[in-house]
């Protein structure tokens, strides 16, 4: 009898936990075009001084481009009709007038993944406090989603040229839609076609104490990027090559990337001698076991195109970086 007893029990047991597991962890799967943000608001909120503060953060003008794009592409509809695969967006942003002062982030509410950031107030002002604490937070979880799940698209089909990994003893995740178009001691340029233009990703080394005063630091990215522009990148006239526009200085920012510290670079390049610009970022790697300092650089040309999405699809891939032994 015991041992029957404890049989029971056994499989008891097992059921239960089978049908806890099943209850949570199904969620369907997230939905969304990259980039985009659904934001739960009624018409009220979102046409007065409430809807003023979610623009100026959510809709803020992405840095580096060559002109204004919104960080997020924003679709707003009212709570009531907030319901079936809506709710199944990747990026959710809850804005409500309620009893509760609050804001926070919540993952993986209704869909995975997901991130749903929250945002309650009784009255406007309670809001728009919770909106400016709250909307640095959740832009970054968002951000942080989209660039995983713009990773998790290129692994469908992924370039398995190996000039990276012979040339500079690095990894990217590249999909194969990009081809290596030179490859020289110590550089590399993979690019892809894109309608009106083409996108770039290069990638090349320098000494490890090539920037050594701080003062000048800005400077000397910029004297870096504009010779190894004049060494490798030319335009289309004889003598004009890739420089960094002279006009604004770029955006610099301490980073982390491939698990080592760095720098990112934002701004605008343009051609010595010759009429084309675009937008690029660089990530300035500090590679201490091998004494040098690794650099990859994403650009876009594509005039009179929107371009934060196809920045977006650089930074995702610089991002995936691994460095080999």
């Amino acid at each position: 009898m015991k041992r029957i007893g404890l049989f029971i029990a056994v499989l008891f047991l097992t059921i239960s936990s089978c049908k806890e597991k099943k209850e949570v962890d199904y969620k369907p799967a997230s939905i969304g075009a990259i980039n985009s943000l659904t934001l739960v608001i009624d018409n009220d909120l979102w046409k007065g001084k409430v809807g003023d503060k979610i623009r100026a953060h959510f809709a803020a003008p992405t840095l580096g481009l060559s002109w204004e794009e919104p960080l997020f592409t924003i679709n707003q509809l009212p709570a009531k009709v907030f319901t079936g695969t809506i709710r199944q967006t990747r990026s959710l942003l809850y804005v409500q007038k309620d009893t509760l002062n609050i804001g926070h982030v919540k993952t993986d509410l209704y869909a995975k993944p997901q991130k749903v950031g929250v945002i309650k107030g009784r009255t406007d002002e309670e809001i728009i406090a919770n909106i400016d604490a709250k909307a640095d937070e959740i832009i970054k979880a968002f951000k942080s989603l989209e660039i995983a799940e713009a990773q998790k698209r290129f692994l469908r089909s992924l370039n398995k040229e190996k000039a990276l990994e012979n040339n500079l003893g690095i990894t990217l995740n590249l999909p194969s839609v990009y081809k290596v178009g030179r490859e020289e001691d110590n550089f590399v340029w993979i690019d892809r076609q894109i309608p009106k233009g083409n996108m770039n990703v290069i990638a090349y080394s320098m000494p490890a104490d090539n920037f050594k005063n701080d003062a000048t630091f800005v400077k000397d990215i910029i004297r870096m990027r504009d010779s190894i522009g004049q060494a490798f990148i030319p335009g289309s006239d004889e003598g004009s090559y890739m420089i960094t526009e002279k006009a604004f200085a770029p955006y610099v920012f301490p980073a982390e990337i491939g698990g080592k510290k760095a720098v990112e670079v934002r701004g605008i390049w343009e051609m010595h001698g010759y009429p084309m610009a675009g937008p690029f970022l660089t990530y300035i790697i500090n590679d201490k076991e091998k004494n040098r300092k690794i650099v990859i650089e994403g650009f876009v040309f594509a005039p009179s195109t929107a371009k934060r999405d196809y920045m977006f699809e650089l930074e995702a891939i610089l991002k995936t970086i691994k460095f080999l032994d």
